[in-house]
């Protein structure tokens, strides 16, 4: 099969052969139709998570997925060939950038006909992250939450679902995605290139930082006494916190078929929006990374293997 795919940390993407999954006991074999481009994919890339994952070689990148069971393993009862699904790489692996891909059935869910396979797959990570944060850091409702990085996948999934739980929101975004985030439910946008966000905003009972290095750094600032730091982007390096009034939760995003549901169910009552989203070939996955990493993503870019 096809597959974009990198020999090591810090080398370039490249578009290669590599040898057909196999379906082992308990898994299935998925036919991709479209998979999601996130920051973690190019962070990988760079080295900023360490041995987290065990890197092959080649390694194939992606780890969310939409497409259809093309094949079974032993003991599979729950899905057929041919039924549409979606999910998310189990943790600590990746291969969502290519024709096909192995994973465990018990951590995919059945495609509903109301989604695409784009938009499952936009949904599927950014979903489960945003949902397994936010209930990890205890936000409640009438509290004021600080979501750094709003317009992206992740950020505009938490600024929905914080909403959903009755959060006041704040979040960064440029000027251009200011609308796009008001339109996702944010109460107040900063816009990060023309003020510095410590003087917009104070009195935080949780931030949550999807950004990561500098700006999480500075976001311990509007954080008030007994507040929650949640993040899901690197520290910057050798960072130790700066604060002893405040605690900090590095949410474990574990793998859910219920969550999967849990998002398909939000998204069915119309609490969440389709992100807006972006389908280049997959062989164009180089330039989407690069693109995510330079911060101009607004929503999802997801590929498509099929599209030449």
């Amino acid at each position: 099969m096809k597959a974009m795919a990198f020999n090591g940390i810090g080398d370039d993407l490249r578009y290669v052969d590599v040898p057909d999954p196999t379906a082992g006991d308990a898994e299935i074999v998925i036919e991709i139709h479209a998979a999601s481009v996130n920051p973690a994919d190019h962070k990988l890339r760079d080295g900023h998570y360490g041995g987290l994952y065990a890197l092959q070689s080649p390694h194939i990148s992606g780890r969310d997925f939409s497409g259809v069971v093309y094949k079974l393993g032993a003991g599979v009862t729950e899905f057929s060939v041919g039924d549409p699904v979606f999910g998310v790489m189990d943790v600590g692996r990746e291969g969502g950038y290519a024709e096909f891909v192995a994973e465990k059935a018990s951590l995919v869910a059945r495609k509903p006909d109301f989604l695409s396979h784009s938009e499952a797959a936009a949904l599927a990570l950014t979903g489960l992250t945003a949902i397994i944060s936010l209930d990890s850091g205890k936000l409640q409702t009438g509290e004021k939450i600080l979501i750094q990085g709003g317009a992206g996948g992740v950020g505009s999934f938490a600024v929905q679902y914080a909403k959903h739980l009755g959060a006041y929101v704040v979040t960064t975004a440029s000027t251009r995605n200011h609308k796009y985030v008001k339109a996702m439910g944010a109460d107040e946008v900063i816009d990060y290139n023309m003020v510095d966000f410590r003087d917009a905003v104070s009195g935080c009972d949780m931030v949550y930082d999807t950004v990561g290095l500098e700006t999480h750094r500075l976001s311990y600032d509007v954080l008030k006494s007994g507040g929650r730091m949640v993040y899901v982007s690197p520290q910057p390096e050798n960072f130790e916190v700066p604060r002893h009034d405040v605690e900090v939760v590095r949410p474990k995003v574990g793998r859910s078929r219920e969550v999967l549901e849990q998002i398909l169910s939000l998204t069915k009552r119309g609490v969440i929006k389709i992100p807006d989203i972006e389908i280049v070939s997959l062989i164009d996955a180089a330039v989407a990374q690069e693109k995510s990493k330079a911060g101009h993503v607004r929503g999802k870019i997801v590929l498509d293997p099929k599209r030449k």
